[in-house]
C-alpha cells in the first residue's frame, strides 16, 4: 500500500524554473503541485523550506555487471547506491556474462531487475558482428526496450562490432535508438605498439595516448557517416575529446535532433593531470585526457551541443585496479555521486540547477521518449529527489553503497546532500533509512 505524502514549501527545480510549491504524491504519482495544498487526506508531510525538489535523475549508461560478474557488482548492490544518489532510474549496458546477445538472455535481465532492483530499470539490446538479426528483435519491442548498443572500438565477450556489413545492416533497420561505444580499434593498437616499444613498462598516465583524441574523433565521425546515411536514430556515449564536438550542433532542439551526444562526470571533472595521484582508479574507456578537452565539454554542456550528463558506471574490486596498469580494469563508480557532484559544480557557478536538471532529467526523458518520467508535472510518476543546499557531505568508505566499496572521489567533500528519493511514489530513501519493501518498475517508451 502505497503512502501519500505531501511536500510543502519546496522549492522545485523544473523546466528552466525554480518556483517555491507544495506536492502531493498519492498512488504512485504527482497527484497536484500548487502554491499551496490543502488535504483532507491522511498524509505523511514533508517540510521543504530550505530545500530543492528535482525530478530523479536517469542515467542512460551504466554496467551493474549481472548476470556474471557478480564479485564486481550486482544489480541490487548498485541500484541502491543510485538511490542513495538521487538516480531514480538507470538504463544497463550488455557486457555482462554471458552478453546480452539474444531477445532471452535480455529478459532474464530484466527478470533479475524486476525482482532485485530498488530503482527503475532498462536493459539496451546487445550487437556483434554475428547477431544483427537477433539484435533487430528488438524493433518488436520498441515501447519496452531502451536501444541496442554497439561497441565500435574493444571489449569484451565478442562485443566489438567493425564489420561494415554488419554496422550497415544495424543502422539501415533499427527502430530504436542505437548508442555507441567509439573508439578506433586499428588507432588504439597502433599507439599501444609504439608506446611499448619506447617505453617498456606502461602506466596509467599513457592510457589517453593510447586512447588518444583522433581514435575517439574516427570512430565518432565513421558512425556518424552511418547514422546520416540511413537516418538512424543514433547516440553517442560518453564523449570525451573537443575534436569531437565539432560533429555534433545545437542549431536545432533536442527533439529534432537525430543524432545526440552524451557527457560523463567523470570527463568533467578529472583531466589527465590526476593520473599522478589517481593512477588506475581513473582508468576508463575512453580515456580521461588533456585539460583542454575537459575545458571543451564544459562549453560544449552549456551551449547545448552535448544533451546528456552521465556516468558510464563501471565497478571493479579494489584488487582489479590495482593490477600494474595494463592488466588493470578499466572503469569507475560514479553512480551514487554524479547528481552530488553536478550540485558542486552548481555552487561553483560552473552550471545552473536548472541546466543540471535538463541534462540529467529532462533531456534523457526527451531523448529515449521515456514515458512519463523525467519531469516534475501533475500525473508523472513520482520519481523524485530532495536536496539539502547547504549540508556538506564527505565521501568515505563508510557511506559509499558500491559492492566494490571505493570510490575516486573518496575525501571528496560535498557542498549538498541528497536526503529523499522517491521511486513510483515510494520513498526508498529518506534522512539515511531505508524502504526496500518496493522494487522499481520496467521503464516504457512513447514510441510508435
Amino acid at each position: 500500500m502505497l503512502q501519500k505524502y505531501l511536500i510543502k514549501n519546496i522549492s522545485v527545480v523544473n523546466e528552466g524554473k525554480i518556483l517555491s510549491r507544495d506536492v502531493f504524491i498519492k498512488k504512485g504519482r504527482i497527484e497536484k503541485m500548487a502554491e499551496k495544498i490543502v488535504t483532507r487526506e491522511a498524509v505523511i508531510e514533508i517540510n521543504g523550506e530550505g530545500k530543492y525538489l528535482l525530478p530523479g535523475v536517469i542515467d542512460d549508461q551504466v554496467h551493474f555487471r549481472e548476470p556474471g560478474l557478480t564479485h564486481k557488482a550486482t544489480i541490487y548492490t548498485e541500484s541502491k547506491a543510485a538511490v542513495a544518489g538521487g538516480v531514480t532510474s538507470f538504463m544497463e549496458m550488455p557486457n555482462t556474462m554471458p552478453p546480452a546477445f539474444t531477445q532471452e538472455l535480455l529478459e532474464q535481465k530484466y527478470e533479475i531487475g524486476r525482482h532485485t532492483s530498488l530503482a527503475n530499470y532498462s536493459f539496451f539490446m546487445g550487437t556483434s558482428n554475428d547477431n544483427t538479426d537477433e539484435a533487430l528483435r528488438t524493433n518488436e519491442k520498441k515501447r519496452n526496450i531502451c536501444g541496442i548498443k554497439i561497441f565500435m572500438g574493444s571489449s569484451t565477450g565478442g562485443l566489438l562490432v567493425d564489420s561494415p556489413l554488419a554496422l550497415d545492416k544495424l543502422f539501415s533497420e533499427s527502430e530504436v535508438l542505437i548508442a555507441t561505444h567509439c573508439e578506433n580499434e586499428k588507432i588504439i593498437k597502433a599507439n599501444y605498439e609504439r608506446l611499448k616499444n619506447e617505453k617498456g613498462i606502461l602506466t596509467a598516465a599513457d592510457h589517453p595516448l593510447i586512447r588518444d583524441e583522433e581514435n575517439c574523433f574516427e570512430s565518432s565521425f565513421y558512425a556518424i557517416q552511418f547514422a546520416k546515411k540511413h537516418n538512424s536514430r543514433l547516440h553517442i556515449l560518453h564523449i570525451s575529446t573537443e575534436k569531437e564536438l565539432q560533429l555534433f550542433t545545437n542549431l536545432i532542439p533536442l527533439k529534432d535532433k537525430r543524432i545526440t551526444a552524451e557527457v560523463c562526470v567523470h570527463h568533467l571533472h578529472f583531466t589527465a593531470d590526476d593520473y599522478a595521484t589517481k593512477g588506475n582508479l581513473i582508468k576508463c574507456n575512453p580515456a580521461i585526457k588533456a585539460a583542454y578537452n575537459r575545458d571543451a565539454l564544459w562549453k560544449a554542456l552549456l551551449d547545448d551541443r552535448l544533451d546528456i550528463i552521465a556516468t558510464d558506471h563501471a565497478p571493479h574490486t579494489w584488487e582489479e585496479k590495482n593490477e600494474p596498469y595494463e592488466k588493470a580494469h578499466a572503469g569507475l563508480p560514479l553512480v551514487q555521486h554524479s547528481l552530488s557532484l553536478m550540485l558542486h559544480y552548481v555552487k561553483q557557478g560552473k552550471i545552473s540547477l536548472e541546466k543540471v536538471v535538463e541534462k540529467m532529467s529532462h533531456a534523457v526523458a526527451d531523448c529515449f521518449q521515456v514515458a512519463e518520467r523525467g519531469y516534475i508535472r501533475e500525473g508523472y510518476y513520482a520519481d523524485l529527489v530532495i536536496v539539502h543546499p547547504d549540508r556538506p557531505t564527505r565521501v568515505t568508505k563508510e557511506n559509499i553503497f558500491y559492492k566494490c566499496g571505493w570510490s575516486p572521489l573518496e575525501g571528496f567533500v560535498f557542498p549538498s546532500a541528497i536526503t529523499h528519493t522517491f521511486i513510483n511514489g515510494h520513498l526508498v530513501y529518506g534522512n539515511g533509512m531505508w524502504d526496500e519493501s518496493q522494487q522499481g518498475e520496467r521503464l516504457t517508451f512513447d514510441r510508435v
